[in-house]
């Protein structure tokens, strides 16, 4: 009876991760199957239930939004999404025998589900063409659909893009091209997948010298990923979620799941080096580098919710879909893994002690662990000025281009010419100059009155503008108070000059127009939507950037109980976002390596800054905790900067190494997205680990020394204590610096 009480009483001590670690390793069973059956339904449930994503680019107030709308109400044909279908014959498309043919084709185009219209390129009547090139041998027909690009079912497309092509041959080629033909085109994945998980095992092999032991934290990542996908297209079923969604929470949750597990178990092992059994150093580690898990998770959970401040639909259920991953690959390692732990943890064990006897059988001496580490933070603490200056002048110099960066979106000319798509693009752009495949889509709104007169001012308007190639007559709606005039201007979609022509047309050209004829002229369009969605995305940055690092800041600062650690945590995690980006911006913008240049993804800033700014702080938590840990013990602050580089430098390295390969890996994807966030992800992480917790870090952390860890003591007194650590013994309340 007296045993139980102790042994209740020793229970009630625990802490909650050990209490945690304590239910796993009894319920090992029931953890691992609980995991199982959870997996296995929501898959069963995605799979059976299918996929509802779709994106959602509204823009409520923006300009290209407004003559969205207005067109879905007042001229319904002309708000849904446009394909071409392009031509080319060199002999000419309007020879008898083609234009037959051609015209046949369209007949049949015109009676597929969601085509409302099919304009042809050959003249009616007495019409001068415009749909056929100069020389003749280019021709595109117009297929109106009715439903926006995002809603335009990928069978339906794929139906179209089929009838059309089936009479091309004996010198007609036909390609169809457009937004919906670009997404029904989308390539699968899964070969960059599969190498980021193939690479992560062999770095995992190397560092614990075990398939088994490299296996666990692979195992958690795949559970915890497959879990997510299974909840996400789920969820596709009642919120706005969009398509390129499973591939990020792929991303992100190979790359964090397994760093989490890493965490844990590296000190799992650590423990049982130590003497430990294995009970007891599954507590510790869930205690400790679980913890860590907990707090660091947190952080990138907050700053991928950030995200939600945007207000873009379609970036909101992003992110709460990767926040979701990032949940449910927390929960793993802190539940799955010590119940793993408990399955195999003998096993392991057993394989650590034959190495251990096998090394002393040959007399070699165990090797003291981080001893590398140890004389590296020593050497680092002797000259800590080149330290911090030579990595800062180096990380400046790659932040430099994000001053220069543009945002947008990719279009078919980015793409591979192994598309449908891509070679309509090159077609149309050869046959009518490259401002065909952006048409500006300017919207005349007369009030109630005819809108034919004013439309026909804004139509000369628009011609007598330097950077229109051409206009098209007004295309009056049903009602007759909107008339549509389109205008194709003599740059490509993605250049510098046609986002100055549409700023021009708005602020200047068509203002007077507007006001001399009594109407509300909107620019709208595929080209003007992206321009309004980037400035809106660049104009919200600074308040996303703001609350993300500002809370993340707060955390920090309640966790490590200092007020310089926040603020040194924030400015080193932003130099590593922003040395990112900046190689991002040499690579995908400005053309390095021989990529397609181009404008950088308008997401891609935001999406990396929430994840690598996460995940930056993933290792500043794991760090610093072990410095915490010794500074708490010892008072050292040089002390504690060995022994947190010592203990953890090895598995960070690791940790870093992996999630450099999981995201690098998807630069074998061929969707150019997935390929910025993979590059700029496995930089950042790179820098984080190599140039920022290796010389950065230990160099600041040597030159503040003990007033690294200063707090007032009116401010230690009032702050709540959030533990990193489970204290042996009562903690000291002030935290100043000794003096």
């Amino acid at each position: 009876m007296t045993r139980t009480a102790e042994s209740l009483g020793r229970e009630q001590r625990l802490s909650v991760f050990e209490r945690l670690a304590v239910w796993s390793d009894r319920h090992r069973w029931l953890a691992l199957l609980l995991w199982v059956f959870v997996l296995i339904a929501v898959t069963a449930g995605s799979t059976l239930a299918g996929s509802d994503f779709h994106n959602d680019f509204t823009l409520p107030g923006a300009e290209s939004q407004r003559a969205q709308t207005l067109l879905a109400e007042r001229a319904p044909t002309r708000s849904g999404a446009t394909l071409e279908v392009v031509v080319r014959d060199p002999a000419g498309v309007d020879r008898p025998g083609i234009r037959d043919e051609v015209e046949a084709m369209l007949a049949e185009v015109r009676a597929l589900p969601h085509v409302v219209e099919v304009v042809s390129p050959y003249p009616q009547g007495e019409a001068p063409p415009t749909a056929i090139s100069v020389d003749g041998t280019i021709a595109y027909a117009s297929v109106a659909l009715d439903v926006p690009a995002e809603e335009v079912p990928a069978a339906a497309t794929s139906k179209i893009i089929e009838t059309a092509r089936a009479v091309g041959g004996d010198g007609l080629t036909v390609e169809v091209g457009g937004d919906p033909a670009r997404a029904a085109e989308e390539a699968e994945g899964g070969a960059a997948e599969g190498a980021g998980l193939l690479a992560a095992l062999v770095v995992l092999v190397l560092l614990f010298g075990s398939l088994l032991a490299a296996s666990l934290p692979i195992v958690i990542a795949v559970f915890a990923v497959g879990t997510a996908i299974g909840l996400v297209v789920l969820a596709s079923h009642v919120a706005t979620v969009a398509d390129f969604t499973t591939p990020l929470v792929i991303l992100v949750g190979l790359g964090v799941g397994i760093d989490y597990a890493l965490l844990v178990f590296s000190r799992f092992r650590g423990e049982l080096t130590a003497g430990a059994d294995r009970r007891t150093a599954a507590r510790t580690a869930l205690d400790t580098a679980g913890r860590t898990v907990f707090f660091a998770g947190t952080t990138v959970i907050i700053a991928l919710l950030g995200l939600v401040l945007l207000g873009l639909g379609a970036l909101q259920g992003v992110a709460v879909a990767l926040a979701v991953t990032v949940l449910v690959t927390m929960i793993a390692a802190l539940v799955l893994l010590p119940a793993l732990l408990g399955l195999f943890g003998a096993r392991l064990e057993r394989t650590m002690t034959r190495r251990a006897a096998k090394a002393a059988g040959r007399g070699k001496e165990p090797r003291e662990e981080g001893r590398l580490w140890r004389r590296w933070s020593d050497t680092v603490a002797r000259h800590p000025w080149p330290a911090v200056l030579l990595p800062l002048i180096a990380l400046g110099a790659l932040c430099l281009p994000v001053l220069d960066m543009r945002l947008g979106f990719a279009d078919a000319g980015n793409d591979s010419d192994s598309k449908t798509s891509t070679r309509a693009y090159e077609l149309l752009a050869t046959g009518f100059g490259p401002g065909v495949n952006g048409p500006l889509v300017v919207v005349v709104d007369a009030g109630g009155r005819p809108a034919e007169l004013a439309a026909g001012a804004v139509r000369s308007a628009l011609a007598a503008t330097p950077g229109i190639a051409g206009t098209t007559p007004p295309i009056p709606a049903p009602s007759g108070d909107v008339a549509t005039v389109i205008a194709f201007p003599a740059s490509a979609p993605q250049d510098e000059a046609t986002e100055r022509l549409v700023a021009e047309l708005r602020d200047s050209v068509l203002v007077p127009v507007a006001r001399d004829n009594d109407v509300t002229v909107l620019i709208g369009g595929p080209t003007a939507a992206v321009i309004d969605v980037s400035d809106a995305l660049a104009e919200r940055l600074p308040l996303f950037v703001g609350v993300v690092v500002g809370l993340s800041t707060l955390l920090l600062f309640v966790l490590f109980r200092s007020l310089v650690i926040p603020v040194k945590a924030a400015v080193l995690n932003l130099l590593s976002v922003g040395a990112a980006m900046g190689v991002v911006v040499l690579v995908f913008q400005r053309g390095a390596f021989g990529v397609p240049a181009g404008p950088i993804e308008a997401y891609i800033p935001v999406m990396i800054f929430a994840i690598v700014f996460g995940l930056s702080m993933d290792y500043e938590v794991f760090l610093l905790a072990r410095m915490h840990e010794t500074w708490e013990r010892t008072r050292d602050a040089a002390g504690a900067v060995r022994e947190g580089l010592a203990t953890t430098g090895r598995v960070v390295t690791a940790a870093a190494a992996i999630m450099v390969v999981v995201f690098g890996a998807f630069l074998l994807s061929p969707d150019r997205m997935l390929q910025q966030f993979g590059l700029g992800l496995a930089v950042a992480v790179l820098v984080d680990a190599v140039i920022i917790r290796c010389l950065l870090l230990p160099a600041v952390m040597h030159l503040f020394g003990p007033r690294a860890w200063w707090l007032p003591s009116a401010v230690a007194r009032r702050l709540p204590r959030l533990a990193l650590e489970h204290p042996q013994v009562p903690p000291r309340e002030s935290h100043g610096a000794t003096t």
